[in-house]
């Protein structure tokens, strides 16, 4: 069976955001690289120990997608775990890398553009909205 990236890259972000640390990490190789605003980092505990403090959800505004690369626009909200209140929320894009069945790499952006330009693609690769 060959993989979908666009449906791997939904199902983990719907993971993300029903809190299912579980789902997430089966959804993500053991050894994910994630590159975000404080650096890059490597592996499960990692991803694992973000999902406990950083209470993010994430709606997506558009999906980019082309081979194993795919690019979301999205507008992220983060939450303080223990209260619920908003501690930030902002637009971002999240670009993944996708190998075999599960996401091997992430890394968030600030701005659409440069997203799709790490992962290759161009507004040309722009995926439907599915419902």
């Amino acid at each position: 069976m060959s993989s979908d990236p666009l449906r791997i890259v939904h199902d983990w972000l719907a993971a993300v955001n029903a809190g299912d640390v579980q789902g997430v990490l089966a959804r993500t190789a053991p050894d994910v690289v994630i590159v975000g605003p404080r650096g890059t980092a490597r592996g499960h505990e990692v991803l694992r120990a973000w999902l406990g403090h950083a209470g993010a959800t994430f709606q997506t505004r558009e999906t980019f997608g082309a081979g194993d690369a795919v690019v979301v626009a999205q507008h992220g909200v983060w939450r303080d775990v223990p209260t619920g209140e908003v501690r930030g929320e902002a637009d971002v894009a999240t670009r993944f890398r996708i190998d075999g069945e599960r996401v091997a790499e992430m890394e968030r952006y600030d701005d659409l553009h440069a997203a799709l330009h790490a992962a290759g693609l161009t507004a040309a690769d722009r995926q439907a909205e599915s419902s």
